[in-house]
């Protein structure tokens, strides 16, 4: 049988599987099962027990439900009201004034949080009514929050990137120090297109608020102090050298109990719950990593991604011809599927090639990080244009309309990255240093 005629099977059955309504990480396994059987000498249950363990067993991947259990427990706090207080009197003198608190909000949640639906359901509680009591436009409102809220993918700590680290075997505290420069050139881009839009649509931007004095904004911004506290403490420790991401991790667990005992939001009740909802979104992140394992497997026995490796190679495509094509690809996977059924379902076949062009896999990693934001706003299956509607009661085409422009303004990043990759790589640099 052909490598295409298996790899038709192989793709028919995942969407088959799929469309049966079976979770991804079982019908990442099944698919892999379908393989070794079919197409590979080994038995398909010892290969399936043996990686699914060794997946399930891994360090690195420890940092991943402390992280999002951080996040759980921010979530629950008065950061939200809070972040809103303190940053509202800084963005007043800007084009757009209180939009800005979309971006910036995001920026600093997305520090600790890693979730890209965690930053959008918190900022959102505190953006959508206020501002939209205040009168700034709700297309304005959404949009920016929409797109502003996939930094949490971008901004260590990430999940994401955690995944991406574990599947392509890559330093993952890198990795974090690598998304710090783009996910603020990304955040002034949100930003530009802010001050763009309200000096051409000055009629629609509600009047500033009386002014206040230096002294008075530094009061009302010392409720961020703890947050920046706790960003400082995770990703200083990591950029130090003194921890390990998983280290940080914990730190990052201890900080954020804190924040919410001094806050007086730490309960047994928000405790359980945080606990409960970490415990929840990790044992699905983890199903998925485990069927993705597998199936990376029985790529390999059958010989797929050194075959497509080789005929890429054979294409002639030179790095920048290959990046356009990646993008292309992840960007209509992104219709599909979500962003780390994404990077678990493609690394094994992507990475031989990507390796084979030269293409610095640090970099590589920040790039699909990129793209999977973008997928975070791409319907059907865009997860914060989820997030928007069941918030705003909005229809998902309505708001993957007015989010659009922030999904070319990533495009843009990504091209800004290419041309300029000393923009991902040059923090890691000095890391190593």
């Amino acid at each position: 049988m052909s490598d295409v005629a298996i790899m038709a099977l192989l793709v028919l059955s995942l969407f088959l599987i799929l469309g049966s309504g079976v979770w991804i990480g079982l019908t990442l396994s099944g698919v892999a099962w379908i393989g070794m059987q079919l197409f590979a000498s080994r038995p398909a249950g010892d290969a399936m027990a043996v990686t699914i363990w060794g997946s399930a067993s891994s360090w690195t991947l420890t940092a991943l439900p402390l992280f999002v259990w951080m996040g759980e427990i921010l979530f629950r706090t008065r950061l939200s009201n809070d972040m809103f207080k303190g940053l509202a009197p800084w963005v007043q003198g800007l084009p757009g004034r209180l939009l800005h608190t979309n971006v910036v909000g995001c920026t600093i949640f997305a520090a600790v949080s890693g979730s890209s639906a965690a930053t959008c359901a918190t900022i959102g509680k505190m953006t959508l009514p206020t501002l939209k009591e205040r009168g700034y436009p709700e297309h304005m409102v959404i949009g920016t929050l929409a797109g502003a809220s996939t930094l949490g993918l971008l901004i260590p700590p990430s999940i994401i990137m955690i995944v991406y680290g574990v599947s392509a075997e890559v330093s993952i505290a890198r990795l974090f120090i690598a998304g710090v420069l783009p996910g603020l050139l990304l955040a002034a881009l949100f930003s530009g297109y802010i001050m763009v839009w309200a000096l051409r649509n000055k009629d629609q931007v509600p009047p500033a608020d009386p002014p206040m004095s230096l002294a008075r904004k530094l009061s009302e911004s010392r409720s961020l102090i703890p947050v920046v506290l706790l960003i400082a403490s995770v990703l200083g420790s990591i950029y130090t050298g003194i921890a390990t991401a998983t280290e940080a991790a914990a730190i990052g667990v201890v900080g954020s109990l804190v924040i919410s005992a001094v806050q007086g939001s730490l309960s047994w009740t928000t405790f359980r719950d945080s606990l409960m909802g970490a415990t929840r979104l990790y044992c699905m992140i983890a199903l998925i990593l485990a069927g993705a394992a597998f199936l990376t497997l029985s790529m390999g026995y059958i010989g797929l991604p050194r075959h497509l490796a080789e005929w890429i190679a054979s294409l002639g495509l030179s790095q920048g011809q290959l990046i356009a094509a990646l993008a292309l690809f992840f960007i209509v996977l992104g219709c599909f599927l979500d962003g780390i059924s994404m990077v678990v379902l493609t690394m094994g076949v992507v990475m031989p090639t990507v390796q084979a062009a030269g293409i610095d896999p640090i970099w590589f990693g920040i790039f699909v990080v990129l793209v999977v934001e973008m997928a975070q706003i791409t319907p059907p299956v865009g997860f914060n244009l989820f997030v928007l509607q069941g918030m705003t009661g909005r229809e998902l085409p309505w708001i993957a309309k007015v989010t659009m422009p922030m999904f070319l303004l990533m495009v843009a990043a990504i091209v800004l990255i290419y041309v300029f990759p000393g923009i991902v790589t040059w923090l890691p640099a000095q890391m190593s240093r």
